[in-house]
């Protein structure tokens, strides 16, 4: 077993864990659908979290060969797939009581979930551009694909106008195929 692969044993069990709740929380909202539909707005914010999340374990592959497997790299790893199971785990409601009122576990719970993905990203920013030669990191396509996402996500967590928000959301979830189809 090499370094990268006793780093990703950790980090990929929490990745994995925080896809799993996220799904779990979905297929609870799918049972149901009947009594409380799911809306757009927690839809969308699970399918933010659940491309970010898979974009993790794209970027841990581009930082495995320059990843030291050293306390602060297992614990800063730790401390930011932890935040993203908890981001994850607050998409749906646990309580049945809440599922009466999905739209208010959203308002509830939108900037924590969004807020708690942007600090990941920001310390995975941080690791990579220290790690990893980075030719101008804020050409245009960075600078829409990356940089952009910071605040529309502001946006997606304080705006009081859904449209704003469901707008917001959409736009950092298209920033995913656009980083496949614009290289």
């Amino acid at each position: 077993m090499d370094g990268f692969e006793f780093l990703l044993t950790l980090f990929g069990l929490l990745l994995g864990l925080a896809l799993a709740e996220g799904l779990g929380g979905l297929s609870n909202a799918l049972h149901m659908r009947r009594r409380t539909p799911i809306g757009w707005p927690t839809a969308l914010l699970g399918t933010f979290v659940s491309l970010d999340i898979v974009s993790f374990w794209m970027n841990g592959w581009a930082l495995r060969a320059v990843l030291p497997v050293t306390w602060p790299v297992m614990f800063g790893g730790f401390v930011v797939t932890a935040v993203a199971y908890v981001a994850a785990s607050l998409i749906f409601p646990k309580d049945a009581e809440d599922w009466a009122d999905i739209d208010g576990h959203f308002e509830r719970n939108r900037a924590t979930v969004i807020g708690s993905l942007l600090t990941c990203n920001l310390a995975l920013l941080i690791v990579i551009f220290s790690m990893m030669e980075i030719p101008d990191p804020f050409n245009l396509r960075r600078l829409v694909i990356i940089w952009s996402a910071f605040p529309v996500g502001l946006i997606a967590m304080f705006a009081p106008q859904r449209p704003l928000v469901l707008g917001a959301l959409a736009y950092m979830i298209a920033l995913y195929p656009l980083s496949l189809i614009w290289r």
